[in-house]
């Protein structure tokens, strides 16, 4: 497909709907479409330089969102904190997942929906445990069981955002004969 207005304004909100959605009150915690979306941009947009910006832009709008809100006393979530620039690059970094689905087949978008999400957990929270070890713990492992849940919902987040994501666009490029936004 050819990049027009139409498809930009799709996009555009795509990434608000998925910003939008990360600050949702209420929603477990790691139950958000970014890891998707960076998957989805990495196997849709052919230009690298606007798949990995996909993931960046999301999570910095979410995080422009939650900074609003905490500074207005509507949530205890602060949008920007310390070591934050870790955390985007390793999300852009999961644009790299979205690659190797290009096929558009059911097995790699599995694969890379359980790949990327494993990836992030193991690396966020490596991270979490080099810095300091978080929550008043000092071993990796207690950094890892402490993830968990965020683990969990991570992963099933990731596979039911991947499926409406590429299922969506599989059913769109069907009916316009055109597999890949060029």
């Amino acid at each position: 497909m050819k990049w027009n207005k139409s498809l930009f304004l799709t996009f555009c909100l795509l990434i608000l709907a998925c910003s939008l959605y990360r600050v949702w009150d209420g929603r477990p915690f790691g139950f958000m479409p970014q890891i998707a979306l960076a998957i989805f941009g990495g196997a849709v947009i052919k230009n690298k330089k606007y798949s990995f910006l996909v993931p960046l832009l999301s999570m910095f709008l979410s995080d422009a969102f939650y900074q609003v809100l905490y500074s207005n006393g509507l949530s205890k979530i602060p949008g920007f904190y310390e070591g934050q620039i870790t955390n985007y690059l390793l999300f852009i970094a999961l644009t790299v997942f979205g690659f190797f689905a290009r096929s558009f087949r059911a097995l790699p978008i599995a694969a890379v929906s359980i790949a990327a999400p494993t990836a992030y957990f193991l690396l966020s929270n490596f991270q979490v445990w080099i810095g300091g070890g978080g929550y008043g713990r000092t071993s990796l492992l207690a950094c890892y069981a402490d993830g968990l849940p965020f683990y969990g919902w991570s992963l099933l987040s990731t596979l039911l955002f991947s499926g409406v994501f590429f299922g969506t666009y599989l059913l769109s490029s069907r009916s316009e004969k055109q597999p890949v936004l060029g």
